[in-house]
């Protein structure tokens, strides 16, 4: 069993037989890719569910097949088994529509031998006489299946009813803040995101492969960090918006995206080899335009080459004049060098982005600001800051109040920006500043 208090329930089954389908009709949103092509979802997918006031973690995962020869079906055969393991309880997915095939017979030969166990699942009964076919399964040796229709959504009240009744007594759980620190993952394809997961954890969570685009769908593994709870989101590769292909990319895409909005701080991962390229331009952009901490972390500093630190610095820091306040790191995911300054960097950032500022001193380093650089003027009207005060954190998020808020040309918001982060900090993080006439409310 699991030493969770919340029981997990891994989906099985071959491919493309609706278990992402599933995934998402239980979760009422697409957290999982789903398409109609065999071998859709890759790694492991994971999504709190919640049934009659329980909570389950729900482990989507790629097609079995005992057959499969190439390097990644290997490797996704040992990320099933891998949440096999982990699994309280095992749905085995079949598909009515196909009927009963020998990888049917192999997988849950397969399941059997983990003694966990496991309800046998009967998808895609879009109909009556779909259903009643069904009974075929019986041959497997796990009893009456489930007959469901995952994409009409009938049939799953009684499967999660039979899921409870599988499970041990326990105390319902109630849903608790999530206080944990999300780090997300990001970059281009193949620059080693899932290598330096794999490291930070010590296994393989996440499939590695020298080929462009192996993780598809973003990643959630949770982490005890010396007492602090951080969540590490590991995405698919962003490519540039032209060549981004239909389909399981397309989503894959979103999905990236959307891991840097839920993230807390970001971790933009780069290729040595490839250094700053228009797409890592892009990709820091978003990042700054959803106001997320952001570490640049450049990797494979292994094959370097005999690169010296300073000017690639240098060379990254021209290129994101926008992040200048983002730290970089030069890491190794293979070799794990520098990889243990990854998470405790984050959880600083982190930090700085819950820092709060007495409004007394924010006023302080302003009329200093304003005396050490005069306020810009149009015509006979010049720039007056009345007070300042900090309304929001994570985001650092400061409020100007001004005679005229026209009269704030960029660069002395800039010079502002800057004497604040010379006071105050505010490492890895942006800061919002807004201004506005006096009177106006915050």
């Amino acid at each position: 069993m699991s030493n969770t208090t919340t029981p997990i329930i891994a989906i099985v089954g071959r491919q493309n037989v609706g278990k992402s389908t599933l995934l998402n009709r239980l979760a009422h949103k697409n957290l999982a890719i789903t398409e109609d092509l065999p071998g859709t979802t890759r790694d492991r997918l994971f999504a709190t569910v919640s049934w009659l006031d329980r909570r389950l973690i729900m482990v989507d995962t790629g097609g079995l097949d005992p057959d499969i020869e190439s390097v990644i079906g290997q490797q996704v055969n040992i990320q099933i088994s891998l949440a096999i393991k982990e699994a309280d309880l095992v749905l085995l997915v079949v598909d009515v529509k196909d009927g009963l095939i020998t990888p049917d017979y192999e997988m849950a030969d397969i399941i059997r031998r983990t003694g966990k166990p496991v309800i046998l699942v009967a998808n895609k009964a879009d109909n009556l006489k779909m259903g009643q076919e069904a009974t075929e399964f019986y041959s497997l040796g796990f009893g009456e299946p489930a007959v469901i229709s995952a994409f009409h959504g009938t049939g799953i009240s009684d499967l999660m009813d039979r899921v409870l009744e599988e499970l041990p007594d326990q105390p319902i759980a109630t849903p608790e803040e999530d206080t944990s620190v999300k780090l997300a993952l990001v970059g281009r394809t193949n620059v080693g995101k899932s290598t330096l997961l794999n490291t930070f954890l010590g296994e393989e969570r996440s499939i590695v492969s020298n080929i462009p685009g192996t993780t598809r769908d973003a990643i959630d593994t949770p982490l005890d960090f010396d007492g602090t709870n951080v969540l590490l989101i590991d995405t698919a590769g962003i490519r540039r918006r032209g060549k981004v292909e239909s389909g399981v990319e397309k989503y894959s895409v979103l999905r990236a995206l959307k891991a840097i909005d839920r993230a807390d701080v970001v971790l933009l991962v780069m290729d040595t080899e490839e250094l700053v390229t228009a797409q890592d331009t892009h990709i820091a952009g978003y990042v700054r335009d959803t106001a997320k901490g952001i570490i640049i972390i450049l990797n494979k500093w292994d094959l370097g080459k005999g690169q010296d630190k300073a000017e690639v610095t240098q060379t990254i820091q021209s290129r994101f004049k926008f992040l200048d306040y983002a730290p970089i790191l030069f890491v190794s995911g293979k070799t794990g060098r520098g990889v243990d300054a990854i998470i405790p960097m984050a959880l600083k950032v982190q930090e700085e982005r819950s820092k709060r500022i007495p409004t007394a001193k924010v006023n302080s380093v302003v009329t200093e600001a304003l005396s050490a650089h005069t306020p810009p003027r149009q015509g006979k009207v010049q720039l007056k800051i009345f007070y300042a005060t900090q309304a929001e954190t994570n985001p650092p998020s400061f409020v100007f109040f001004v005679n005229n808020p026209k009269l704030v040309h960029f660069s002395y918001e800039r010079f502002i920006e800057n004497r604040l982060r010379e006071s105050f900090g505010f490492f890895g993080t942006p800061i919002r500043l807004t201004f506005k006439a006096r009177g106006e409310k915050c």
